[in-house]
């Protein structure tokens, strides 16, 4: 952690006011495996806090969220726990997946590019699931994820650049920490709406 900061507060006068206005960043961390997929594939495109509250209502519906559980469950049940269609079907196939091909063990093991080649088969997980996953629950030091609208709103506010290619050349500056530089971005996102982290 240390020495991602040093090197981007060294590197980025951007990073270094953000360090000096906030201090070292909150590290989200969550467990690797199904659970955690599960969480990430409820997050998709909503508040992490309506998220978290449809995932405690499935937790709390099945004991334990496995391949299992959400292999037996009926639509009906999940629906009633706030969970859409889609991402019902999403769990689903995930846990399929896992019952059948998908060794979640075996990641922890395998490089960054290695692990989005196997999860991107999966339908319902996309590059952003991908990412968080990565940063979250493997702890991958150089992941930038500009599928996520408080990353790209920050930085457009604090670089004054505006398109992908822009956001994707600016952040190889960053390597190989550029988990850490997401990390600053969101701190500072929360920071200016006062708000808190939620893991």
């Amino acid at each position: 952690m240390e020495a991602a900061i040093a090197f981007l507060i060294e590197n980025d006068e951007v990073f270094k006011k953000l360090h000096l206005q906030y201090g070292n960043p909150f590290i989200p961390s969550r467990p690797p495996g199904f659970a955690t997929l599960c969480q990430l594939i409820l997050e998709q495109q909503v508040s992490i806090d309506s998220a978290k509250a449809t995932y405690l209502k499935v937790e709390k519906l099945l004991g334990k969220v496995s391949p299992e559980t959400i292999a037996n469950c009926s639509e009906e049940d999940l629906k009633s726990c706030g969970v859409s269609r889609q991402k019902i079907s999403y769990l689903k196939i995930l846990a399929k997946a896992v019952s059948e091909e998908l060794d979640l063990e075996s990641l922890t093991a395998k490089s960054a590019d290695e692990v989005r080649n196997e999860l991107i088969k999966i339908k319902g997980i996309g590059h952003w699931t991908i990412d968080v996953y990565l940063m979250f629950s493997l702890q991958s030091p150089d992941i930038i994820p500009l599928g996520d609208i408080a990353v790209v709103n920050t930085i457009k506010e604090l670089f004054g650049i505006h398109t992908k290619e822009e956001m994707e050349a600016l952040s190889a500056n960053w390597k190989p920490f550029r988990s850490m530089a997401t990390f600053m971005l969101w701190h500072h996102y929360l920071e200016k709406r006062n708000r808190k982290p939620v893991v």
